[in-house]
């Protein structure tokens, strides 16, 4: 991973999707499968920009179903903890010879706390969902 890209936007899935009490949690995998759409079309309109989303738990059904055009987006399922899953996007992008500007996007202190150090920058969910609602 990493080295040609200029920034990289890494996504909490599970936080962002979370942090709108919209019925999310009835259909796990299908609010996860809305946000798929929704940054692939984003990641369109970013040149420079890799966008790595991660995916935990019953998240991680988002892909079964008919196929999705994701583009360039990049979907990571978690095997376990999704905080330890991208703690290690974030580490596997920073380790480049030419590192990119990482940001990851999530409201969970503990996970900003392990990511920040590292030398990414981080931001809430509201940042990304007002980038959403403008496609």
């Amino acid at each position: 991973m990493g080295g040609a890209e200029e920034r990289v936007v890494v996504v909490d899935a599970a936080n962002v999707v979370g942090s709108r009490p919209d019925g999310w949690w009835r259909d796990r995998a299908g609010a996860a499968r809305r946000l798929l759409v929704k940054l692939a079309a984003l990641q369109g309109q970013l040149p420079g920009t890799t966008i790595a989303v991660v995916l935990e738990g019953a998240a991680r059904k988002a892909l079964d179903g008919d196929p999705l055009d994701l583009g360039g987006l990049r979907v990571v399922m978690a095997p376990a903890s999704g905080d330890d899953t991208i703690t290690q996007v974030t580490v596997d992008f920073l380790a480049a010879e030419n590192p990119p500007a990482v940001t990851v996007v999530t409201a969970d202190r503990g996970l900003r706390q392990r990511v920040e150090p590292l030398g990414a920058t981080t931001t809430g969910p509201s940042w990304l969902l007002d980038q959403l609602e403008t496609l």
